[in-house]
């Protein structure tokens, strides 16, 4: 991960075609390319973000016990007549034709496909509760694509799909994947707060958003200013304890919060009006409980212990992966470029050699970068003949949460430079004391 070998192209200027924050410094950092409008490549640096916050997404559904798979992203189309929403979905939906004449769709999420391999495998109320998930990527043909990665019609997804006998168990399911998303953007450094939202072509009756507040929001929202001071932390959470869960979704869902479509004047006003607040918000997830919606049409039923078949109660809910960059940046940026939270960093810090050639700064960079590779901090080294401005500019641009500067006239006393992006403050200390401290802010990360 040396500058000399890596393929990072960044720009200089701002992209003409790019309109909001994010779009514009994933371009200029050499992140993504546009191949198609709304279609892009996703080049070596934004694809490390990309792959950190799909692993993020991962460990905290294992963790609140869901089960991962994969589908693939052709759909008979077959399947969404039987749901009844193949005609309705509307020209978001891209339909394809095979050679054979069969109707397929590019999908844009997969109720109908994860109905019908349960109703294929699954007959029993002993083999629920189950959700199953997987996180693939999705084509929405959007009618005018735009904002780089925020409304793309391509784009990388995570949904899940809960099987329950009943309505209770589906609560039950729906306030956890509450409050593993709660955990999931914490761990990348967003406030996510949950809104009352419509639920659209998904359907149902039962639906939040997480919204991540940032003037370039496509969503007018209302909310208690009460709600950001709400942090899960380290709390240890039981995702079977029914009690637990509901008590987790009361206390994030007790403070007002809506979007414009859900806006309640008269509810909104009782909040003390120094907590009234108003913005906009960028849409990251969305959970949903719709009962039977489509395990009725689709015969997806269980035998329950009474020995009936009953239709098994579903929900679905989505984190928009690859939605979550540009979110990232649009909540975490100066005029110099991007600031990564640790948790989502391409990099944990980069290493800039003020004196590139000399003896001393080349093999204390070296000894750095494989110090802090053994301990499992991969850092990316600018190594490159350029002049020092040049160097800062790039590690400010790409933004890199930490970065440690190493020159003739620190060395001579032993020392390095660690910076953080962030703040801006400088500290210079020995190369071991910056390698020490970085293990200790990354180990929870």
């Amino acid at each position: 991960m040396r500058l000399t070998r890596y393929f990072l192209p960044v720009l200089k200027e701002n992209p003409s075609e790019a309109q909001i924050v994010s779009h514009r410094l994933m371009l200029r950092a050499g992140m993504i390319r546009q191949q198609a409008a709304g279609i892009y490549s996703w080049l070596p640096l934004g694809f490390r973000v990309l792959r950190r916050i799909e692993q993020i997404v991962h460990e905290e559904q294992v963790r609140a016990g869901h089960i991962p798979m994969l589908m693939p992203t052709l759909q008979p189309a077959d399947l969404w007549r039987e749901s009844g929403r193949y005609d309705d979905y509307g020209e978001e939906m891209l339909r394809i034709r095979d050679r054979h004449k069969r109707d397929l769709l590019y999908g844009p999420t997969n109720e109908e496909m994860i109905t019908d391999i349960f109703r294929a495998h699954v007959g029993s109320y002993k083999d629920l509760p189950l959700t199953l998930y997987h996180i693939q990527w999705k084509f929405r043909d959007e009618i005018r694509p735009r904002f780089g990665v925020m409304r793309g019609r391509e784009f990388l997804m995570k949904d899940g799909y809960n099987f329950d006998i009943d309505q209770d168990a589906a609560i039950h399911a729906y306030n956890r994947h509450m409050v593993s998303y709660l955990r999931t953007y914490e761990r990348m450094g967003l406030t996510a707060i949950p809104m009352r939202a419509a639920s659209g072509p998904i359907g149902g009756d039962n639906t939040h958003e997480f919204l991540v507040l940032a003037e370039t929001g496509e969503s007018e929202v209302f909310y208690d200013s009460a709600i950001l001071d709400l942090k899960l932390g380290n709390r240890v959470v039981d995702f079977d304890s029914r009690e637990e869960c509901e008590a987790i979704v009361r206390e994030w869902t007790a403070p007002y919060a809506r979007t414009d479509e859900t806006h309640d004047e008269a509810l909104f006003n009782a909040v003390p009006e120094a907590r009234r607040k108003t913005s906009r918000g960028i849409e990251v997830g969305q959970i949903f409980y719709f009962g039977t919606k489509y395990s009725d049409p689709m015969k997806a039923v269980v035998v329950n212990d009474k020995g009936e078949r009953v239709p098994v109660h579903m929900g679905s809910h989505g984190i928009g992966v690859s939605r979550l960059l540009g979110a990232i940046i649009e909540a975490s940026h100066d005029d110099r470029g991007i600031i990564w939270p640790e948790g989502v960093t391409p990099f944990p810090v980069g290493i800039v050699n003020l004196k590139q050639g000399d003896i001393a700064t080349d093999g204390a960079c070296e000894a750095l970068y494989n110090t802090l590779r053994a301990k499992g901090l991969e850092p990316l080294y600018d190594d490159r003949d350029e002049r020092a401005g040049a160097k800062f500019a790039t590690m400010d641009l790409i933004g890199l949460p930490w970065r440690i500067t190493v020159g003739p006239r620190g060395l001579a006393s032993g020392l390095v430079e660690l910076t953080s992006r962030r703040t801006g403050q400088s500290e210079e200390m020995t190369p071991e004391a910056a390698v020490s401290r970085l293990v200790q802010i990354y180990e929870n990360h």
